[in-house]
């Protein structure tokens, strides 16, 4: 591809610089209490920021100066901003609430910081289709779902009382920081027959966010949460099949299929515990005795055995009985 001319490479960087304006516009919106205002900055931020990296890659513009620009400008609109924002709406003017607020805002400094490292780090092939920890613009939205479930009811509930606030604005935070692998939608390959379904999705999609904003926005927010633990199963499964690393996904789905096949062939036999199998397992549970009184063999339970009438004696019984275990009888010499 020919080298982009100025133009084309300041483009992406402006797509950054509209993201930190909107998400500091956030803060004004609630300053002033409109507060779907400050949700919708925020989203309009995160698309802002997914759209740079990629338009920045299509036209060959990517630079250091956009690095270091993407992260900063995601500190700002995906830390510093939704952070400001819950401490206007829920701690305005509380010593606890804007320790809360800052502990946030760290921690996403700190998540960027280490996102910026491992780009230097040489890890294994698979580890690209997840990032270490929840991304920035998740975890800003993560971080406003209170507000917006208070905006959608439009009623106090125990999902913005304070001390629920400062719990979830915690627990976010260390979601941010944390080791937790979560899967990255950059890397995500849809099979050619599956494009058509997905532009109407897609489109659905766009209907629901458009006509219900509040309930999109929640809906994503907690099926985010949901796919943590496939996640990390994924994950945990990738690094233990060094096989599946270069592979697309329909050949791993059949290194999964094999390795669950071979899985249940191992497991087809079960451990007697002390139990005798085929027919000697019924002569073992039935044992045979005499009857003094009817002069009659039978089992266990009272009844009439199978070397019971006229005729026959204990001989035929054994023979019965030696035949009933499916072994054969050698008569002796």
């Amino acid at each position: 591809m020919a080298p982009s001319g100025p133009g084309i490479r300041l483009l992406p960087n402006a797509i950054t610089v509209l993201a930190m304006c909107s998400g500091l516009s956030s803060v004004h919106f609630a300053i002033v209490g409109m507060w779907g205002a400050a949700i919708a900055a925020i989203a309009a931020a995160a698309v802002f920021d997914g759209l740079d990296g990629r338009l920045a890659r299509m036209l060959d513009a990517t630079s250091k100066m956009g690095a270091e620009l993407d992260s900063l400008a995601d500190a700002i609109s995906f830390g510093v901003a939704p952070a400001l924002v819950v401490y206007v709406w829920k701690f305005d003017g509380a010593r606890e609430g804007w320790v809360i607020s800052l502990i946030f805002a760290v921690c996403m400094v700190l998540r960027l910081a280490r996102f910026n490292t491992l780009l230097e780090v040489e890890r294994p092939p698979f580890t690209k289709e997840f990032f270490v920890g929840v991304p920035a613009p998740a975890g800003g939205l993560l971080l406003l779902l209170p507000l917006i479930v208070d905006e959608q009811v439009r009623r106090p509930g125990w999902w913005s009382d304070p001390v629920v606030v400062g719990v979830w604005t915690v627990a976010v935070a260390m979601l941010l920081v944390s080791r937790i692998p979560t899967l990255s939608v950059k890397t995500i390959k849809v099979p050619p027959r599956f494009v058509a379904p997905l532009l109407v999705l897609v489109g659905l999609l766009a209907a629901a966010v458009i006509t219900f904003p509040l309930v999109a926005l929640i809906a994503a927010m907690l099926l985010y949460l949901a796919h943590l633990p496939y996640s990390v199963r994924r994950y945990r499964w990738l690094a233990k099949h060094p096989e599946a690393w270069e592979v697309p996904a329909a050949d791993r789905r059949a290194i999964k299929r094999a390795h669950g096949v071979a899985a249940r062939r191992l497991g087809l036999r079960q451990p007697l515990r002390g139990r005798v199998a085929g027919a000697a397992l019924r002569a073992v549970r039935r044992p045979r005795r005499i009857d003094s009184t009817q002069g009659s063999e039978t089992n266990g339970q009272g009844r009439p055995g199978s070397g019971s009438g006229s005729g026959s004696g204990s001989g035929s019984g054994k023979r019965r009985g030696w035949r009933q275990m499916g072994l054969r009888r050698h008569d002796r010499l």
